[in-house]
């Protein structure tokens, strides 16, 4: 029976990359979103960090073209401009919990490496924070594994 499951696994996975996989596509916008507008101002820098790490998951590559995750990107930060907005993105990344460890990792550090852009600040490791506690993953373990710098004051 694990046979069975392993291959199931497998195919329902690359079925989900070709169809586009709309709970990881919303968690990985989500966080990138919160993290983006945590300092209060949207940087071009952070915006552009946001769409490669996007376009560097091997399953939003194959399910999504650079257009579509654009505007997925800005109806997120356009929500995480309110506490209401911020809270239902949290609620998108939350819906990521269940996933295999390397599609939370990658929402996590796609979100990261967005927080990196000028330098990880003390109110973008709080987000970062409450996205890693969404996810169900160690956030700075994961940070002290990858190549980011640490966070700021």
């Amino acid at each position: 029976m694990t046979f069975f499951s392993s291959l199931f696994g497998r195919v329902s996975g690359t079925v989900m990359a070709y169809a586009g996989d709309r709970v990881l596509m919303l968690a990985a916008v989500s966080a990138a979103a919160n993290v983006i507008v945590a300092d209060g101002e949207v940087a071009g820098g952070e915006f552009d960090a946001a769409l490669q790490g996007l376009r560097a998951d091997p399953i939003l590559e194959k399910g999504y073209d650079t257009l579509m995750l654009e505007t997925e990107l800005y109806d997120a930060i356009a929500r995480a401009r309110t506490r209401l907005g911020r809270a239902e993105n949290l609620r998108h990344i939350a819906a990521a919990a269940g996933r295999p460890d390397s599609q939370r990792d990658n929402i996590f550090l796609i979100a990261a490496d967005v927080a990196d852009a000028d330098g990880i600040s003390g109110i973008e490791a709080t987000a970062l924070g409450e996205i890693a506690f969404a996810l169900q993953v160690d956030g700075q373990g994961l940070l002290d594994a990858s190549p980011v710098r640490r966070p700021q004051g």
